[in-house]
């Protein structure tokens, strides 16, 4: 038998137990190449911009033509990243949305394993009751909903309302760990309003004057509402000794000074006119609000010409720089709290050799 018959044969019978592998529903770890492990992060998503304006009008329009009753629940129009592949998730582990509320209208109640958060864009007179308390809405507020809570939205205004939504949705359900309930009316019963704002608020260092010593079992904030006055003046203090001109906060529970969810994370960055930031990438991707002014960003040399009210996200492990061109505001969400929990989040800024790991309580 010639060397030539010893290929074909053994390339037959290399075939055959190729289609044996797949009829036995196996495959082989040396054909996948690095797509299984790559040597870096690899991100379906996209860097991508919504604008603000285009989602506005279409937020309006779909308060004219569409209503409560028809089985969602909410009026929401998620940010769907053209990486994804037709899904309603603006990364691949953030949903992001604008939710529109008309005047006098109530969103029903309901909780669900997926955590929330809420960041008022626009509007007034409006509440969202969580596990009885009613946290009244002002734009620029940052109110939680977390994972198994009771919430519902009312509007007891004239005016329309409009906030930013935000939810770990695409992690949760790609774990499948998704539940669903709605309540047995349309409403839970109001404890009061501003229960927790009233507990929790602290002074301007953040930290609470507390009736119990934190606890590291504590999931999540058990402040639900962050004001926007109290964001705000942290801000300004911290840009007006900032050599940068550059400033950022996070947004923590007063408990334990860990992230506000178990899954997501809040951050706000302030820049003066002409200021920017480093250019830093870290594991995980994020879902930007531009709230105040106007600038540029550069997200993996792609850049972002963005002014308030636009909306824009940066995949995993790409270099992000802000560049503002006006006084400008960007509140950030996040997946990091889910990556620290899991000891797989490092960051870098560009032109530093150190990677920094990050651990939770450390």
């Amino acid at each position: 038998m010639s060397a030539a018959d010893v290929q074909v044969t053994e390339g037959a019978e290399l075939s055959a137990f190729y289609r044996n592998l797949a009829a036995a529903e196996l495959q082989p770890l040396w054909t996948q190449g690095r797509s299984l492990q790559p040597f870096e992060p690899a991100p379906a998503t996209r860097v991508h911009l919504w604008s603000g304006a285009a989602v506005r009008e279409l937020a309006v329009e779909s308060g004219r033509l569409i209503g409560l009753d028809g089985g969602g629940d909410r009026r929401v129009l998620s940010l769907a990243n053209p990486g994804l592949g037709g899904q309603p998730y603006a990364t691949s582990t953030l949903w992001a949305a604008v939710q529109y509320l008309g005047p006098r209208e109530s969103a029903p109640a309901h909780r669900h394993s997926q955590a929330a958060l809420r960041f008022v864009l626009e509007g007034s007179g409006t509440w969202t009751t969580v596990d009885g308390d009613a946290c009244d809405m002002e734009p620029g507020d940052l109110v939680l909903t977390p994972a198994w809570t009771w919430h519902d939205h009312t509007n007891g205004g004239d005016q329309p309302m409009m906030w930013f939504d935000g939810l770990d949705m695409p992690l949760v359900n790609m774990l499948d760990a998704q539940f669903f309930e709605r309540y047995a009316a349309d409403r839970q019963p109001v404890s009061g309003h501003n229960l927790s704002a009233a507990a929790y608020e602290g002074d301007a260092d953040g930290l609470a004057d507390l009736a119990r010593p934190p606890s590291d079992e504590e999931s999540f904030s058990p402040l639900f509402v962050y004001r926007w006055e109290r964001t705000d003046r942290e801000l300004a203090g911290r840009l007006a000794v900032s050599a940068s001109g550059a400033a950022e906060l996070d947004f923590v529970s007063p408990l334990t000074g860990r992230a506000v969810l178990p899954t997501l994370g809040c951050h706000m960055t302030r820049l003066a006119a002409a200021a920017a930031t480093a250019p830093r990438r870290k594991v995980g991707s994020s879902v930007y609000v531009a709230w105040a002014g106007e600038g540029r960003s550069v997200i993996d040399g792609t850049e972002l010409t963005w002014r308030a009210g636009d909306f824009f996200c940066s995949p995993s492990w790409a270099y992000v720089e802000h560049h503002a061109v006006a006084p400008s505001d960007l509140f950030e969400l996040s997946d990091r709290p889910a990556l620290e929990a899991l000891h797989l989040f490092r960051q870098e800024t560009a032109g530093s050799p150190q990677v920094i790991h990050r651990r939770l309580g450390r």
